[in-house]
């Protein structure tokens, strides 16, 4: 069990102060809402422009030990709010820093326990995560979030690995239950605008306490 974890919320855009409002109150130091699209759930939506939105997407480091009265917080004050308004979940982080010092836990068997669902995050070059959404879905992911981003490479990797190395990215977040995940990373492997060394990445976190947010159906 580590001392610290990530809790992710996707939440509709101009949303995300509200979640960490409640987060602060019940104990959280705050967290960093960035602003992401959302992808239909279906091709069909997809190729008509429909189901795409704005999204904030949250990220909040918080102690395990008050990890379940956050969690509660977040979930109680999005309560009125529609059904399926959002997703939260956690990810184990084993390693943090805070003004210098950085805590690190040890490997413990449990760590590595399966989990429900897995985060597969996608890094590529700009224009290309719909594409790796779209693949996804065809091996059973339903929507994804994407948020805008840009590489570090220096101008001279481009000349000494030999690749043409695109500055602008776009990161593509999908949780997906554990039993999709070979399909979909597959999926998006197999893509033809992925396989150019430099076109992207991908890696996957086992996940925690998933949520979906808003007003419980009845």
């Amino acid at each position: 069990m580590s001392m610290f974890n990530l809790l992710m919320s996707i939440v509709p855009h101009d949303k995300g102060e509200k979640l960490t409002a409640a987060a602060v109150e019940a104990g959280c130091r705050g967290g960093t809402v960035l602003m992401g699209r959302g992808l239909a759930r279906s091709n069909l939506a997809a190729v008509l422009g429909l189901g795409e939105t704005t999204k904030d997407v949250i990220y909040m480091i918080v102690d395990e030990r008050q990890k379940q009265n956050i969690i509660d917080a977040i979930v109680n004050a999005t309560l009125l709010e529609k059904a399926n308004f959002g997703q939260l979940f956690s990810v184990d982080v084993d390693l943090m820093m805070r003004t210098g010092v950085i805590t690190q836990e040890e490997n413990e068997g449990d760590m590595h326990m399966e989990k429900a669902r897995d985060l597969i995050s996608v890094v590529v070059n700009k224009g290309y995560a719909d594409d790796a959404m779209a693949a996804a879905r065809r091996a059973g992911a339903g929507g994804g979030t994407v948020i805008n981003a840009r590489g570090t490479a220096r101008e001279d990797d481009e000349k000494f690995f030999g690749m043409h190395i695109v500055p602008e990215k776009e990161m593509l977040l999908i949780v997906v239950e554990h039993e999709k995940k070979a399909a979909v990373l597959n999926a998006i492997r197999d893509l033809k605008c992925l396989r150019e060394p430099g076109s992207g990445i991908a890696f996957c976190s086992g996940v925690d306490d998933f949520t979906l947010l808003g007003r419980k159906n009845a």
